[in-house]
């Protein structure tokens, strides 16, 4: 019998996981993005790194600060941002902070770079319909 065992293992990753969460809301607090971008790309919530754009874009330079951050992201984590403003680019509420983000990489990313970045395909034939 493996229950005990599995609902141990459970227990952890919850437990794990409201500690990154609770990471994560004081990183924002203290306006610590670069940290907190990353944090939420690597637990996949989308929307979290969308209100970490939105936070990044309402301080005085917003555009430039989001610059810095987004440029100072891995490859890996630029495409999980690729890949959530897809879905973003679609609402027009979150339109603006998607086209920052793509103005972002578009300016700082080489096309041959950019090329090989996984889901790019897919990702400008989401992108052009709305952008």
């Amino acid at each position: 019998d493996v229950t005990e065992i599995e609902e141990k293992e459970a227990q952890a990753k919850q437990e794990e996981q409201i500690i990154k969460e609770q990471e994560l809301s004081n990183l924002l607090h203290e306006k610590r993005y670069l940290k907190a971008l990353g944090l939420a790309i690597s637990l996949d919530r989308p929307h979290t790194v969308l209100m970490v754009v939105k936070a990044i874009l309402k301080e005085t330079d917003g555009r430039k600060h989001l610059e810095e951050n987004i440029v100072r992201l891995r490859k890996d984590q630029k495409e999980a941002v690729l890949t959530f403003l897809v879905t973003w680019n679609t609402n027009s509420r979150n339109c603006h902070e998607a086209q920052a983000v793509i103005e972002t990489l578009l300016k700082h990313e080489a096309p041959d770079t950019l090329l090989q970045y996984s889901g790019i395909k897919s990702a400008v034939e989401s992108l052009l319909p709305y952008t």
